[in-house]
């Protein structure tokens, strides 16, 4: 999702060889080819394979195998997305090979390093040449932690340019008819994370939950690899099923979950992009998490973070209350990836 916009605008420079290198580390068919097609985008030119493991088995084999490419290759930039293990893996690689790389999405910090991702940021962003950011909260960050000024380029939001680049055909669907709901008249839920899905008491709390929530309005959840594993491994999956006004579904391209989303109440959530999507939008999202590494979206937008328990309590407050206004966030515009080229050519030329 974040590297199509600026693939298509350095495909466009007469200077530029994009090339794009998958490692493999999400692995499943809906939800990594089927953005590809979705973004336009070729395959990869690069596939290292890598697949599931552990934390350090995927960034071990990450490395050794991005290693491989970059001293076969030796490319002139490096441009790494997000926070996965990924994202780290290949950043250790380039640097110790003195190849310059450049952190699309740096800053972001939830100060919670019981997050995987929060380490992976923190690494990324300390040895990463050249950063990124989204938004003034992620250059304060980076300027805290000693960061020297002149490495920080504040470029937007790269997920906003995605969503623009495809909003004619998310718009030319109506998703939500196959499972029989209306428009503006369900919700959307995603659940991933550890702290949520990898507890058996929480993901019983959370069928609880979402029991009580579908009596105000029916759910659609499209349910993530991990947490349908978690909920076949506690036998918990049939029970989700038989909820009344839950609907699950498998994974979705990003074409028809963003139809979903344009046309959905609210979102509950515990992901870390939706939030976004939604602040730009301007649709009500809960994230059931203690923390968030965006928190423009609580302060400036329409999300707000909450406990498991108090989602029923809050999906009544927001359907009491009139749909909140869009929230104008600064460079959050759809053309970050043209930022982004304008700042490799001045580093790369």
């Amino acid at each position: 999702m974040k590297i199509a916009p600026l693939y298509k605008a350095l495909r466009e420079t007469d200077w530029a060889e994009p090339v794009i290198v998958h490692t493999g580390q999400h692995y499943d068919i809906n939800m990594s080819d089927a953005f590809f097609r979705d973004l336009g985008l070729p395959g990869p030119d690069i596939h290292l394979g890598v697949g599931s493991g552990t934390h350090a088995g995927q960034t071990g084999m990450v490395m050794i195998k991005y290693e491989e490419v970059l001293t076969a290759t030796k490319p002139d930039l490096v441009v790494v997305v997000g926070d996965v293990n990924s994202t780290m893996a290949a950043t250790l690689a380039a640097v110790k090979l003195g190849i310059k790389v450049a952190h699309l999405e740096a800053g972001l910090r939830s100060f919670d390093r019981t997050m995987p991702e929060e380490i992976n940021r923190l690494v990324t962003d300390t040895i990463a040449d050249i950063l990124w950011t989204p938004s003034v909260d992620g250059d304060d960050n980076l300027l805290r932690e000693g960061v020297n000024p002149s490495k920080i380029v504040r470029v937007g939001n790269i997920m906003i340019d995605s969503l623009e680049m495809l909003r004619a055909r998310i718009e030319q669907h109506d998703v939500y008819n196959r499972y029989g709901l209306g428009k503006g008249k369900y919700g959307v839920a995603t659940f991933h994370r550890p702290a949520n899905v990898d507890n058996e008491s929480m993901l019983r709390l959370l069928c609880e939950v979402l029991d009580n929530v579908t009596k105000s309005l029916p759910i659609i959840l499209p349910v993530h690899p991990r947490t349908k594993s978690r909920l076949e491994q506690y036998d918990l999956l049939e029970r989700m099923r038989s909820l009344k006004g839950l609907i699950l579904v498998e994974p979705l391209g990003y074409v028809d979950f963003m139809n979903l989303i344009f046309n959905c109440r609210l979102v509950i959530t515990d992901s870390g992009g939706i939030q976004e999507e939604t602040t730009y939008l301007g649709i009500p999202c809960r994230t059931v998490r203690d923390n968030t590494e965006r928190p423009i979206t609580v302060t400036r937008g329409t999300n707000k973070l909450c406990r498991l328990e108090q989602l029923p309590e809050e999906v009544d407050r927001i359907l009491s209350e009139p749909p909140p206004g869009k929230a104008a966030i600064d460079l959050w515009d759809g053309r970050v990836a043209d930022r982004v080229v304008d700042s490799i050519r001045e580093i790369c030329t």
